[in-house]
């Protein structure tokens, strides 16, 4: 099993307003579109920098999103994203070690559909799986905003 970080998560209540914080104090660029997964009830947006990991920005998709139980507690880290070669093998793999499946394998549509999974590890550290660098692109118009 081979694994690397490819992202960290950040809930946050306005993923337009964390973004733009973001990208001003630490020159990162929007690169990707806001997708709504559906499945989760979050809207997910990338950020990106040259030679360093990419942000993914979650927010709340209704008011009835899970999400807003986390974020009764605040702003913050929500998961660290794990790129491998195959995330039906890797999951069971960290499975047998002891992890505890909290999103078997399914289509991640803010990955271009291409699988992930979610998997707590103990010490306060979930981790989603993912085998592909695939993300929704953003589609450019004249008043798309550049940050």
């Amino acid at each position: 099993m081979t694994l690397q970080i490819d992202h960290i998560c950040l809930a946050v209540k306005s993923i337009d307003k964390a973004a733009q914080r973001i990208c001003n104090f630490l020159e990162y660029k929007i690169s990707s579109a806001k997708v709504l997964n559906t499945k989760q009830d979050v809207n997910v947006q990338f950020l990106s920098k040259e030679n360093s990991l990419d942000i993914k920005l979650i927010e709340p998709g209704s008011s009835s999103s899970p999400l807003i139980n986390f974020l009764k507690k605040g702003e913050g880290l929500h998961h660290i994203g794990m790129l491998g070669d195959n995330v039906n093998e890797t999951t069971e793999e960290l499975k047998s070690k002891g992890g505890m499946v909290t999103l078997p394998p399914e289509k991640g549509e803010a990955f271009c559909n291409e699988l992930i999974s979610f998997l707590y590890l103990g010490s306060g550290l979930n981790i989603e799986l993912i085998d592909t660098n695939k993300r929704i692109p953003i589609k450019r118009t004249a008043n798309t905003p550049e940050i």
